[in-house]
């Protein structure tokens, strides 16, 4: 007996780049709970327009525990990135243990209607050196 695996449509992954700019928050964030904001740019490469649809993160924290987030949008909005634009937004997250990390994907749909996905590379949420002067 031979087994047949489901195939599913290859999405494209157009020239949509994405990168991010974490910060510790140190003021909010106590033993057991670190909080971190951070910033999203999603910058358009493309000669089409690209409508963000939803998101999905994978967050793994210092003790291995990993959450999945996956919801329609970004902050409330579904944005149409055009050709050469940038959209930015910023959110946060909060972990048990540190250090962490975070990657996902963004859900992207084309003037057509064509899907694609956008690639969120990996980024660390750790804590910052302290350092103290002599």
């Amino acid at each position: 007996m031979s087994e047949i695996a489901a195939s599913s449509p290859q999405l494209a992954t157009p020239d949509v780049r994405v990168s991010v700019m974490v910060s510790h928050l140190k003021a909010y964030s106590r033993p057991g709970r670190q909080v971190f904001s951070y910033v999203v740019r999603i910058e358009n490469h493309t000669a089409d327009s690209w409508q963000v649809l939803g998101r999905q993160w994978q967050i793994t924290d210092g003790g291995g525990r990993e959450t999945r987030v996956q919801g329609e949008g970004i902050v409330g909005e579904q944005p149409i990135v055009a050709p050469g634009g940038v959209y930015v937004y910023d959110s946060f997250v909060t972990l048990e243990d540190v250090p962490g990390q975070m990657v996902g994907h963004f859900e992207l749909r084309d003037a057509w209607g064509q899907p694609g996905r956008a690639l969120i590379p990996a980024f660390a949420l750790a804590l910052p050196e302290e350092r103290t002067l002599n």
